[in-house]
């Protein structure tokens, strides 16, 4: 017999069993789709984390004030005074690994436009924090170094404040105030969202140049932190150490004891997030298989029941010159054809759950 009419045969042999051979297919269907769907959500998400680091930064390094010891207590990060424009200005000439590099220091205020109000961060910076950033503008331009010069009292503003401040109104040229100065709006913003992990609005912030704040708002002359552009990912690494190399010959610290400053590199949060999903993914798809393996089992079931229920069939073709082999041949493109027709279905449904989740 050839596999066209057993194939035909197969098919009619199914066709007088609708539900049976659809709850068979059914097995398949649940665990075809499920591995696809979950292979693509840990994709997906695995994407997505990747995607918000990259909008912290490109290739970014940050550099914080380290932690003061007081009479034998550790008092945390970000409260030594060491960290200076002086430093930020070394690491972007002396480190070969480094692009840019931005210094920057802030304080939490109230700003006020007209009626409207909002409390937010505002960050002293230079320009090139917003290139090291890959952050571009939906308007305007940011301030020059000029205006970091002068100590000019320009701002730019995140996403979020200018919803809450102007609406849908152009703040380009309008003028705020920051405490008790007025500011010029020079530049707004694209939308960043979230920060990874600690879930904080990016937008909710408001950029002035860093003479400005440190003399105008805070009275300080040392910065809170320094962000680093690497010239590659993989270069990271290696300004990581120059940064910490030259700093702290820049601060005269001695072999052996602690660092006054931190450095963070991005690229260890990518990797992390990168190994978590992988996990999680090989986890899920585990789960998913057995599902898999339960639906084959499930066609397995079927054809020794379909087998017992058709001994008087199976007799008779033997009877009129069927061999084992065409017997054989019939139920094994029963089972193929359950197969791949449950798994047709379980891909297109693994796809549209994966897309829609």
């Amino acid at each position: 017999m050839d596999f066209s009419s057993a194939f035909l045969l197969a098919i009619r042999a199914l066709s007088r069993n609708k539900l049976r051979s659809t709850l068979t297919m059914l097995g398949i269907i649940i665990g075809v789709g499920a591995v696809i769907a979950v292979v693509g959500i840990g994709q997906g998400a695995a994407a997505k984390a990747q995607e918000q680091l990259a909008a912290m930064g490109s290739n970014m390094l940050f550099v914080g004030s380290g932690s003061v010891n007081r009479y034998g207590l550790n008092v945390g990060s970000g409260q030594t005074k060491t960290l200076v424009t002086a430093d930020a200005r070394a690491i972007a000439r002396e480190c070969p690994s480094v692009q840019q590099a931005a210094p920057g220091t802030g304080i939490g205020q109230q700003v006020v436009y007209g009626n409207q109000n909002w409390a937010t961060q505002i960050n002293g910076t230079e320009p090139q924090h917003f290139e090291v950033r890959n952050w571009p503008f939906t308007s305007g331009t940011s301030f020059s170094d000029e205006d970091v010069a002068q100590s000019a009292t320009v701002a730019v503003l995140g996403y979020t404040v200018h919803k809450y401040l102007f609406g849908s109104a152009n703040p380009i040229g309008q003028t705020i105030r920051i405490g008790n100065l007025p500011f010029k709006v020079v530049g707004v913003l694209a939308p960043k969202g979230v920060s990874p992990g600690g879930g904080q609005d990016q937008d909710d912030v408001i950029f002035v140049p860093l003479t400005t704040v440190q003399k105008k708002l805070l009275g300080q002359n040392w910065i809170r932190w320094i962000l680093v552009s690497a010239v590659s990912r993989d270069a990271s690494y290696v300004a990581q150490r120059q940064i910490v190399s030259l700093l702290r010959d820049r601060h005269k610290i001695r072999a052996g004891d602690p660092d006054d400053f931190v450095v963070r590199n991005l690229a260890d949060a990518a990797d992390a997030a990168a190994e978590q999903g992988s996990v999680m993914t090989v986890l899920l798809m585990i789960v998913a298989s057995i599902a898999l393996l339960v639906g084959g089992i499930g066609i397995m079931n079927i054809m020794l029941v379909s087998v017992t229920e058709r001994t008087r069939e199976i007799g008779l073709r033997l009877a009129v010159g069927a061999t084992e082999e065409d017997v054989r041949k019939q139920f094994l493109i029963e089972a193929m054809f359950l197969g791949l027709i449950g798994g047709a279905i379980g891909i297109a449904f693994g796809i549209a759950s994966s897309l829609l989740v």
